[in-house]
């Protein structure tokens, strides 16, 4: 098997999503419904209806983007015949994409991690007082410099790695003005480009902890099961399977890195040729050219990347490879 299926993480988000995969499939208008149901509210009406400002709430982004990934997903095994056991090797996901990797494999149930993403979302949101916190991408630099930026920055603050994206794109978090002095340290390293960005908390750093108690709290409660194929976690970007590693590694998580370049790689140099981005957008088939020569990514989140000549050729060219 030289196939991945990856998800998209916070910031894919845009008003309409899903909308056309529910209209032309029954298949993936009953994940929505799910969704829904699960909520006890109508998240679909946000989706399709906006305002784009309630659909980028947290709370609200992180449930959503998932269920467009799954209604895709559960698209592309009904009309393209996709069976992941058999046609992927792996799957991940970025972020609260790996949430939705692990309801594609059936690790949780669409319900489940619909509840497990609000509670996830409210939490990260109420982690840190608004205007403490803050994120900035520093483009240009290597992993390497990007860490000795942070750490420079910190002066007894959080200053974190959150996000190693790939191709010189890396993320760092923590308090405000550590962040800001982290912006400064960066392009005096020599980084193309280092700005702040527009988030609504500071995601993927030690300030994060009270979240990751919740987390933890919520998945204890939560009926986990072995995925039907191993999960790349962000924290470890090594393949995992076991119920009880999945709830530890979500919860570290929540305050760790998200080591995509490095899980990217890690698939590719077990095999993986091809990387199917299944859900909103196309932000992680945009990364994967930065971080792997050769390789061949695809975004499937509509009704016509579903019916498209090259992704069912591409598809179904997987679909019926042995385990040998």
């Amino acid at each position: 098997m030289t196939a991945a299926f990856v998800f998209p993480g916070q910031g894919s988000q845009a008003v309409g999503m899903g909308k056309a995969l529910a209209d032309a499939f029954p298949t993936a208008r009953a994940v929505f419904d799910e969704v829904d149901a699960a909520l006890g509210e109508k998240l679909t009406a946000t989706m399709w209806e906006g305002p784009i400002e309630k659909l980028t709430l947290t709370e609200n982004a992180q449930p959503a983007l998932m269920a467009v990934s799954v209604a895709a997903m559960r698209v592309l095994q009904a009309e393209a015949g996709i069976d992941l056991a058999r046609d992927a090797k792996f799957v991940a996901g970025h972020s609260l994409g790996e949430y939705s990797a692990l309801a594609a494999a059936g690790a949780f149930t669409i319900s489940d991690t619909a509840k497990l993403l609000r509670i996830r979302g409210n939490a990260m949101q109420k982690a840190v007082p608004v205007g403490t916190g803050a994120m900035a991408a520093l483009l240009g630099l290597d992993l390497a410099a990007a860490k000795a930026a942070a750490a420079e920055a910190a002066q007894g603050e959080v200053c974190d790695v959150a996000n190693d994206n790939g191709g010189g794109q890396v993320v760092v978090s923590g308090h405000k003005s550590a962040v800001e002095r982290a912006v400064e340290i960066a392009k005096a390293k020599g980084a193309k480009r280092a700005m702040m960005l527009q988030v609504s908390a500071p995601f993927h750093c030690a300030l994060m902890k009270p979240a990751a108690d919740a987390m933890a709290e919520a998945l204890a409660k939560t009926n986990v099961k072995a995925p039907v194929v191993p999960v790349v976690a962000n924290v470890l970007a090594a393949p995992i399977s076991d119920p009880q590693e999945i709830v530890k590694r979500l919860v570290e998580q929540v305050t760790g890195t998200v080591r995509w370049s490095e899980c990217v790689t890690a698939m590719a140099s077990a095999g993986v040729k091809t990387f199917y981005e299944v859900g909103s957008g196309k932000v992680l088939t945009g990364l994967l050219k930065r971080i792997v020569d050769g390789a061949t990514g695809m975004a499937i989140g509509t009704p016509d990347d579903v019916r498209s000549e090259e992704h069912t050729s591409e598809l179904q060219s997987h679909s019926f490879i042995s385990y040998a």
